[in-house]
């Protein structure tokens, strides 16, 4: 057929119905006779549970039962990631809480208002215990202990020593010590549930990212088979990875639903939901060592992963995806690396839009600048001597990770020419000879990141009898624009228009298998899985016109015209078989027109770029304006390049507002102080700038459409750069590092620190647990392709 509509900007298909109001989330659900579930929740961060009053909630208006462990059992419940076995978690809290705001009981009313009305009359007696908040004091010999039978705060760890001395042939060793913050996740939508059981099972709505793995844990949890366990995942508001699989509380609400015979439904507050997903949280210790031209000898890296309460697997991340991309897109020697994934009394800690690669990148990119400085080099030319050449692909890294294909200086080169760098150096220098009280900024990062994680995913395409057809895929979309994108490769493979493409997604009942969606994973498994269906239908098609022509197969042709898509002779322009005539033969004479498949990748991708922040640092309050941010990324072949900004604008957003806004923050007694949109700096519209996102194409052998991810490539490359850049305005003045995010306190702080004459010192030697980690051996962990 002439011409393709791969590649071309077209508008999301998804869209008018989620701008009109007329999308369906969990909460516009509600069955006859739905009853409302509400959670008691510990005020204590650590504590003792000594009793537990429900009688004057069950006799509160309109209750129907109130739940604590003592229903529910106290046996661990199944988890998207187990970290450590030995530090399970129940469905409700027994006999401690390790967590301000801990589930304790569940009160199940008739409407949500009586629910909450009687969660306020659940009466817990609790002993307080002493709490460890932040990951360093957490590894201090004398620290309280969340699980005192393990015998240490550290759930997971990893050593991994270099092959020689990183430093050998070093000039100098460089050292910082940096900060890579909690975050709230904050989709629009928090957690949500709506639990139906049946005579045989249970039928959940759930906004979820993995619609299977939730029905597999619910079945787990509940000794149901899963075929007796339907999972429907509607429109999701969001999840950025803090909706993988299933939660605590979701279990908890199957159980009440089960035990009830009635739907049950559950929907988090936003203050819930500033809790119950969180991610990010390293401290990293950086060595490097350099030569005085800025060749990279070696690294020594030391990370502390912030796991919260019970072993929650963000923390863990420190141990898997963020050792594995270490070496970033750079040529590293050597590498030494060792990490610990820590329990403190803070909310569980899961993933957040790049799930420990971008704290490998934000950790790589900032000491990469700090050795710019220090020599007096530019930062991009640092990154230039020790950058992976293109001929050198597959790279093989030493973290064990096969590079599939790149030319990482391809997207400095473009960002640098489109941020016009040499232009905004002369403006920085003019304002620092005059003094300016608004000094300008100039940051750069380059980066590589793992996506799909290879493996395989189901692809559905079924053509029917009017000509239209459905798409299915094991994927699930909560924003990413899978409906738009699976149906443009239906339609260039097949010829079928897209407004008689429908895509069906994210129900266990209709589609039969999934690994759902996170790690960037959904067009280049996905959407080669359409595509391999598609072909097969493709194939099928022209053995069936070849039987309505009275031709050979091989001289049948799909041909597109004014008219429409048909099968024909090649060259006898008619008589041609339109699809819909073809696909009711099908259907008359073998049973239907379609395939089920399964496409398999044999490895990761790896999509990288480079991104260019110029910011501008008010000397006098230490606030920063953003002025322009230019992202460059690399998602191998752009099918929809309206697709592919919207994600670089996303993310490119949520990146600079780490850099600069977003921190959730406990005081030192471990009580959440930003649990709400009032005390979390959340960025507006209005706190933000128009982005340059631009993109080079280098696809991947590894699958047909050529396709890498792009969903967390732009979170990646901002944070670092809109860092450097700050920091960059004030070097000047004596400023060596500024630790994430760099509010205007920190700015101001750092300023009048080095004026001073004080400036902090930006190393500190890393605690002494590194030092026993050899002696406890690699332990826990979550599995290091786990897509999220």
């Amino acid at each position: 057929m002439p011409g393709s509509i791969l590649g071309t900007s077209v508008r999301r298909v998804e869209d008018p119905d989620l701008v009109r109001g007329r999308g369906s989330f969990v909460d516009n659900h509600a069955p006859a006779g739905t009853l409302h579930a509400v959670f008691v929740r510990s005020p204590f961060p650590h504590a003792r549970v000594t009793g537990v009053d429900t009688s004057p909630a069950r006799e509160a208006p309109g209750v129907v039962v109130v739940l604590t462990a003592a229903d529910l059992g106290t046996d661990p419940v199944p988890a998207f990631a187990d970290v450590n076995d030995k530090v399970g978690r129940p469905a409700l809290a027994a006999d401690r809480v390790r967590y301000a705001g801990e589930p304790v009981a569940l009160v199940v009313a008739e409407t949500r208002a009586q629910a909450v009305d009687a969660a306020e009359l659940v009466d817990v007696d609790y002993v307080d215990l002493p709490t460890v908040v932040d990951v360093e004091s957490a590894v201090a010999e004398d620290a309280p202990l969340q699980f005192p039978e393990l015998g240490s705060n550290v759930a997971a760890s990893r050593t991994t020593p270099a092959d020689g001395d990183p430093f050998q042939g070093a000039d100098r060793v460089l050292r910082l010590r940096m900060e890579n913050q909690r975050l709230a996740t904050a989709p629009m939508e928090g957690h949500a549930i709506l639990v139906e059981p049946r005579d045989d099972g249970v039928t959940a709505w759930v906004s979820t990212q993995h619609p299977h793995l939730a029905r597999d844990l619910v079945a787990k949890y509940t000794g149901l088979e899963p075929a007796h366990v339907r999972v429907v995942a509607p429109h999701v508001g969001g999840a950025f990875g803090g909706k993988a699989g299933v939660v605590t509380e979701h279990l908890a609400v199957v159980a009440a639903a089960r035990r009830l015979g009635r739907p049950v439904k559950w929907v988090e507050t936003r203050s819930e939901a500033m809790l119950s997903m969180q991610g990010r949280g390293q401290v990293q210790y950086a060595e490097v060592g350099v030569t005085d031209d800025g060749r990279i000898t070696g690294l020594r890296l030391r990370v502390l992963g912030e796991c919260g309460a019970y072993a929650g697997f963000g923390g863990a991340l420190a141990v898997g995806p963020t050792y594995l991309m270490a070496p970033g897109p750079y040529a590293i020697p050597r590498l030494d690396y060792a990490a610990a994934a820590v329990m403190t009394n803070t909310a569980p800690v899961g993933a957040f839009r790049g799930a420990g690669r971008p704290e490998a990148a934000a950790l790589l990119e900032r000491l990469l600048d700090f050795v710019a400085a220090e020599l007096g080099l530019p930062p991009e030319e640092v990154r230039r001597r020790n950058l992976i050449p293109p001929d050198a692909f597959p790279y093989k890294t030493l973290t064990g990770m096969t590079y599939d294909v790149g030319d990482y200086d391809l997207p400095l080169r473009e960002a640098l020419r489109i941020a016009d760098v040499d232009a905004a150096r002369a403006e920085q220098q003019r304002r620092r000879t005059s003094g300016a009280v608004r000094q300008l900024g100039v940051g750069v990062s380059v980066y590589v990141e793992i996506t799909g994680f290879g493996g395989s995913e189901f692809g559905s395409v079924h053509v029917h009898e009017d000509g239209s057809a459905t798409v299915m895929a094991g994927t699930s979309a909560h924003g990413q624009g899978h409906a738009t994108s699976f149906a443009m490769i239906v339609a260039d493979r097949l010829g079928i228009p897209l407004e008689k493409i429908r895509y069906e997604q994210s129900d266990t009942d209709k589609v039969r298998s999934g690994g759902g969606t996170g790690g960037s994973r959904s067009l280049q498994m996905g959407g080669n899985a359409v595509g391999q269906a598609a072909d097969e239908v493709h194939d099928k098609a022209v053995q069936i016109a070849a039987q309505m022509l009275e031709a050979e197969p091989g001289d049948v042709e799909l041909t597109a015209d004014d008219q429409g898509t048909g099968f024909a002779v090649r060259g006898v322009p008619a008589p041609r078989v339109s699809w819909s005539e073809l696909a009711a033969y099908a259907y008359e004479h073998h049973g239907g027109l379609g395939s089920d498949t399964d496409f398999t990748q044999h490895g990761a991708t790896f999509p990288f770029g480079a991104h260019v922040a110029i910011v501008e640092v008010d000397t006098e309050t230490g606030r920063t304006f953003p002025l322009r941010l230019v992202t460059v990324d690399d998602c191998g072949r752009v099918l929809n390049p309206l697709i592919v900004a919207g994600q670089q604008h996303g993310g490119a957003v949520q990146g600079m507002s780490q850099a600069l806004w977003e921190q959730f923050v406990y005081d030192e007694s471990g009580q959440p102080i930003t649990s709400s949109f009032a005390d979390y700096a959340i960025p507006t519209a209005a706190d933000t700038i128009m982005l340059e996102a631009s993109s080079t194409e280098t696809p991947t052998p590894l699958n047909p459409l050529g396709a890498k991810g792009i969903g967390e490539s732009a979170t990646i490359g901002s944070t670092p750069a809109v860092q450097n850049a700050v920091i960059d305005a004030v070097r000047h003045l004596g400023v060596r590092h500024i630790d994430l995010p760099c509010t205007p306190q920190r700015v101001w702080a750092a300023i009048g620190a080095a004026r001073a004459g004080d400036p902090p010192d930006p190393w500190r030697e890393p605690p002494a647990v590194f030092d026993r980690l050899a002696e406890l051996g690699d332990q826990g962990g979550v599995a290091e392709d786990a897509a999220i």
